[in-house]
């Protein structure tokens, strides 16, 4: 379900590149850099991470892959109701560059240095070990200082350098299903993958999170990345997450089972949960802008070619904070930025405030 046109916005766009200092960070950590190990990133591309066992963790303990979410939601069933129109129903969770790294949290728990190299977002403590309890303790590069969730890609490089991303990226938080007020806040600690470093080309253009593939200048729908980019744009991707959940798993040994995208209700184009995963949840969409341009011959992510991409996602979001953003947003059919603010319904108010916190 796309609920968004494809063009991008060019104020977005020039507003994250502009704002590059709410993470704290000196500039050149968030330029393009040389690797230490050019060479591990072949080694650890094309990793299968369905196949990797997973390991005893602080949110694992027994090792089995499965987290089990407490309480459990149930007596939940899909909602089929049609509520009145609204174009838009999503927030904002802008969130900068923190480091890079060849640690993976989800696929590899407990494990440093196992993955391909992952461009980290948002929380500024995540790694290999980090937990639910980790997370929620750590610091944010988000705008939203509510928002400690773990966000991280493969890394993207231009040759031997790396190409991270400058600024606040855009994190969408939207409805996957036409009832938008049965969407319901991500329960602490859930966490998924989206898309696999695996998938085939075919796989990738026809996954149901793909939008637009590859972008830049007048280059659209591209599975793999373009020849060449106008010089000084940017190379852009969009991705969207799946937005129903089992109710019962934060995790699952494939870090996908637990999770799935809607469906479209018998008789109509209304996109609604399937049964096995009745509870609605937002949809994350990453809308990543990379600066690197013109001959784009040896650009190529830590996990092989452009097809490869993909994301996961770690929710540690302060509690109180995500479900305001939710119901107001998500629920109150608006656009919102950051803040929790729509330029087009003023009248609707703020959640947040100009420090990035609940009033």
């Amino acid at each position: 379900m796309k609920l968004r046109p494809r063009a991008l916005s060019a104020l977005l766009v020039s507003a994250a590149v502009a704002v590059t200092a709410a993470a704290g960070l000196g500039a050149t950590a968030l330029t393009a850099q040389a690797t230490p190990d050019s060479a591990s990133a072949s080694v650890h591309a094309n990793m299968n991470h369905a196949a990797v066992a997973p390991l005893a963790t602080g949110d694992d303990p027994d090792g089995d892959g499965y987290i089990p979410a407490v309480p459990q939601v149930t007596g939940v069933t899909p909602s089929w109701n049609n509520p009145p129109d609204r174009y838009f129903h999503e927030f904002q969770a802008n969130c900068s560059v923190t480091k890079t790294a060849p640690d993976d949290p989800i696929v590899y728990a407990g494990r440093p240095g196992a993955s391909h190299d992952h461009t980290f977002m948002g929380n500024t403590g995540t790694n290999a070990n980090s937990t639910t309890a980790s997370l929620s303790a750590g610091g944010t590069a988000c705008t939203a200082l509510g928002d400690l969730s773990g966000y991280w890609m493969p890394t993207l490089f231009n040759g031997t350098q790396k190409i991270l991303p400058t600024g606040p990226q855009v994190i969408y938080y939207k409805t996957g299903v036409t009832d938008y007020t049965s969407v319901r806040a991500f329960p602490k600690g859930l966490r998924f993958l989206v898309g696999s470093p695996t998938q085939t080309a075919a796989e990738f253009r026809a996954h149901k999170g793909w939008v637009e593939g590859w972008e830049c200048g007048e280059s659209f729908k591209n599975t793999e990345f373009p020849a060449n980019c106008p010089v000084g744009s940017q190379l852009n991707i969009r991705m969207q997450s799946p937005s129903c959940w089992d109710g019962k798993n934060l995790d699952t040994p494939d870090h996908k089972a637990h999770m799935a995208y809607p469906v479209t209700k018998p008789g109509n184009n209304d996109n609604v949960c399937p049964a096995s995963h009745p509870v609605a949840v937002p949809m994350v969409e990453f809308k990543m802008a990379f600066p690197v341009s013109g001959n784009m011959s040896q650009v190529r992510l830590s996990s092989g070619s452009g097809h490869s991409f993909h994301y996961d996602f770690f929710n540690a979001w302060d509690e109180r904070t995500l479900n305001a953003m939710v119901e107001h947003c998500i629920k109150g059919g608006l656009q919102c930025n950051n803040r929790g603010y729509d330029q087009f319904h003023p009248e609707a108010g703020t959640v947040l405030g100009p420090d990035g916190r609940l009033p």
